[in-house]
């Protein structure tokens, strides 16, 4: 199937600006768009793509946002976001649906400095990272003026901060990490980086297919890099925290091919992948020959002079090729990929 031209209204210098999308016009020109290349309805599609897009949003992807994603260039996130627009436009007739995660947080959660504190009354700094030892020896406690808005006992939480970094420990995850707040409800930050949303809207009214948009991160007591899955189900009673999205997991299982992208490929890529893939191998390990890693749109968490998951990322990424899923570039045509049919 030939890839289709990149539409005249799509400007690559506008990928690391905010702005507002002209929804009429751009419904307007979808609809001409389908008309001149022959697009039939998503609903008509024999061979089911589903584009998984991890946290395209602005506090990841805009330079001098809060957890902007630089990778080793410094340019990541906005060099990603620049192919993966180029990539939905020219694969307009092929995706049948785009499904945008989008990390939701508040103030308070356990990931962000105020919810910690130590005995000068100060919190941690972002980018520190909290292991077990750091709670089981009293350098930072949960900060009890938090509690009564949270609607919890202080005691719960310090004894579940113990449990919490404990059970990140056992299963191989990250230490706790105090993340600069970001991803912030009803903040700027929050939205999708303008010239994604615009893509995602326009295949929308050229295909008849409504993107399905997955809200994560907003329980207070746990991380969510996953869109699949929190960082840690239960509390240290075993009383259910928080539970996997498997409605959702099911409806990706369900698409002939799942392509993922996004950002950071160190943490909320790699870990959704990563919650992709155990489900796959608890049903059928063959699954995993339907996932596509679109390795050129998704960069790792670098802070130069602080911290580079480079290595992580990469390791990852070789996992899940090692488990049968293809490491793709957003330049190849589709058609060309292995195990598709279109």
């Amino acid at each position: 199937m030939k890839a289709l031209p990149i539409p005249s209204f799509f400007d690559s210098s506008q990928i690391s600006e905010v702005w507002r999308v002209p929804y009429q016009k751009r419904a307007d020109d979808a609809e001409k768009w389908a008309r001149q290349f022959g697009m039939t309805p998503a609903v008509d599609d024999s061979f089911k793509v589903s584009l998984l897009l991890v946290d395209v949003q602005n506090t990841f992807c805009i330079p001098d946002f809060e957890l902007y994603v630089g990778g080793v260039s410094g340019t990541g996130a906005v060099d990603d976001n620049q192919r993966l627009c180029k990539f939905i436009y020219r694969n307009l007739n092929v995706l049948t649906q785009i499904c945008p995660t989008m990390d939701t947080h508040q103030a308070a959660q356990i990931f962000h400095s105020v919810f910690l504190v130590n005995a000068q009354g100060e919190h941690p700094d972002p980018y520190t990272l909290i292991s077990e030892d750091d709670i089981e020896q009293g350098i930072w406690r949960f900060t009890p003026e938090l509690a009564a808005g949270l609607q919890v006992k202080a005691d719960f939480v310090q004894k579940y901060l113990r449990h919490y970094t404990r059970m990140l420990k056992a299963g191989g995850k990250y230490d706790l990490t105090i993340w600069p707040y970001h991803a912030m409800l009803g903040g700027i930050g929050h939205a999708i980086v303008s010239a994604v949303e615009e893509a995602i809207f326009f295949h929308a009214m050229a295909r008849f297919s409504p993107p399905d948009f997955q809200v994560k991160g907003s329980h207070p007591l746990t991380e969510n890099y996953s869109v699949l899955s929190p960082e840690v189900l239960s509390g240290p009673g075993k009383e259910k925290l928080a539970e996997k999205n498997t409605n959702f997991i099911q409806r990706l299982m369900d698409f002939d091919a799942v392509i993922i992208a996004g950002q950071a490929k160190s943490h909320c890529v790699a870990w959704t992948i990563e919650d992709l893939l155990s489900e796959i191998l608890v049903s059928d390990k063959r699954l995993a020959e339907k996932i596509y890693l679109l390795e050129d749109c998704s960069s790792p968490v670098v802070i130069p002079g602080v911290i580079d998951y480079t290595k992580a990322a990469d390791a990852a990424f070789a996992k899940f090729a090692d488990a049968g899923m293809h490491l793709v570039r957003s330049v190849d045509p589709i058609c060309n990929w292995p195990g598709i049919n279109l």
